[in-house]
């Protein structure tokens, strides 16, 4: 009776926090958006830590929409090419990679490109500002393959819709909260908000994701959403994960240009 007593009285143990597979540490990088000196930054704070730490398996994760409305997407683009070489960086689309590569197929996705941050990722590939303003729309079209090339088209074009890890996944955008993972669509993992933004029950995996800026890491339980809006704010975010902790990078852009990484213990 009395120990009946006393398991009636005893709170229940916490929740279990998601976790990561042991032995792993995650860093999932925002939405960049061609700001090639906060992503250097970045990557810089990211190789001290790996350095700091080489016992574990270090992962890094790209949420997608590498491109468009900073100043240096190819820059982002080809840096990201080389970070590869040496660590295990995986690349997600996002709905600017898609934007770009439709480019390339006609000219009025062309002009929806240049409209939603496409210009300044045209004037990092070597465009001027005087052609992307005198030449006809259909003059672009034509010279964009030669001076994009087939091999960055290719590589963008290579770039993943989803991963997993323990309990979490990673997406660009979301994720349909009525479907299992197993069945999303390009679609919803690309471009989705209001459906996935407004759910508020459990989902198959607490879904960390870009797409939706946010001025600050916004953490519901079921979502975590990263784009802190790096291209406006000057402010690129890195979730890092191991086993079931949490905590942030983020590269911001000073007053005097230069970007600075700050450490925070958890979400901010």
């Amino acid at each position: 009776m009395l120990q009946r007593l006393r398991d009636f009285f005893t709170p229940p143990p916490p929740p279990k926090l998601p976790e990561v597979p042991a032995g792993r540490r995650y860093y999932v990088i925002g939405d960049i958006h061609g700001r090639l000196d906060l992503y250097e930054a970045l990557i810089g704070a990211i190789e001290e830590e790996i350095a700091g730490a080489p016992d574990l398996d270090h992962r890094i994760v790209v949420l997608g929409d590498l491109v468009d409305r900073g100043a240096d997407s190819a820059g982002v683009v080809e840096r990201t090419r080389v970070w590869q070489q040496t660590r295990n960086v995986r690349v997600l689309a996002g709905n600017h990679e898609e934007m770009f590569l439709a480019a390339f197929q006609k000219p009025e996705a062309l002009r929806h490109f240049i409209k939603h941050g496409g210009h300044e990722t045209l004037l990092s590939y070597g465009f001027t500002r005087r052609q992307l303003s005198e030449m006809p729309l259909e003059a672009i079209f034509e010279a964009l393959p030669s001076v994009v090339s087939q091999s960055v088209r290719d590589y963008i074009a290579g770039f993943e819709m989803m991963i997993r890890a323990g309990d979490y996944v990673f997406v660009h955008a979301g994720i349909d909260p009525a479907r299992p993972l197993a069945e999303q669509t390009r679609g919803d993992l690309l471009w989705i908000r209001e459906r996935f933004l407004s759910h508020e029950g459990p989902l198959e995996k607490v879904v960390v994701h870009g797409h939706t800026i946010f001025s600050h890491v916004m953490d519901c339980g079921n979502r975590i959403g990263i784009d802190t809006g790096a291209f406006r704010s000057g402010v690129l975010t890195a979730l890092v994960l191991e086993g079931d902790q949490r905590r942030i990078l983020q590269a911001r852009a000073g007053d005097d240009g230069a970007a600075q990484v700050f450490h925070g213990d958890r979400e901010q």
